[in-house]
């Protein structure tokens, strides 16, 4: 399949994939946790379309997806490369977080593709969120993202 013919999910995936493992992705601390960004989109895309999540969680979660898919965010994919989508990853890991502590865990299981335990993946991220992108740009996502 060519790459225009893939959908952003194929497209991300592939990307990542092939950043982790150049160079630059090898020497890359963090690296590991930009291949949960296409699994945590996944995610955020089944959970703003099941009849059980209710709507301002479905508005939180569409937020993230459209940060994730916009092209100019704090830190721009376009730019940088792959290593822009740290910030997506800590922000989907963020409002999944708010979620959970409101919610029980059984529709986040349900829809999570991803290999690990996705409340494991949650916690490990949010762990290394301000290290990751830096805290004052930790603070405004979030801040961002409480107002929704």
């Amino acid at each position: 399949m060519e790459d225009h013919e893939k959908d952003f999910y194929q497209n991300m995936r592939h990307q990542i994939r092939e950043w982790v493992g150049s160079k630059a992705g090898k020497g890359n601390k963090f690296s590991e946790y930009l291949l949960f960004a296409p699994d945590l989109f996944h995610l955020l895309c089944k959970l703003t379309f099941d009849k059980r999540i209710n709507a301002k969680d479905k508005a939180k979660f569409g937020a993230a997806i459209v940060y994730f898919v916009s092209p100019v965010d704090l830190v721009p994919e376009g730019l940088i490369g792959p290593a822009g989508y740290l910030d997506d990853v800590a922000i989907s890991a963020y409002v999944l977080n708010q979620y959970l502590n409101r919610n029980d865990e059984t529709v986040v299981r349900e829809h999570w593709a991803g290999d690990e335990d996705v409340l494991d993946v949650i916690k490990m991220i949010l762990a290394v969120a301000d290290e990751m992108i830096g805290a004052g740009m930790w603070r405004k996502l979030k801040g961002m993202f409480n107002r929704i």
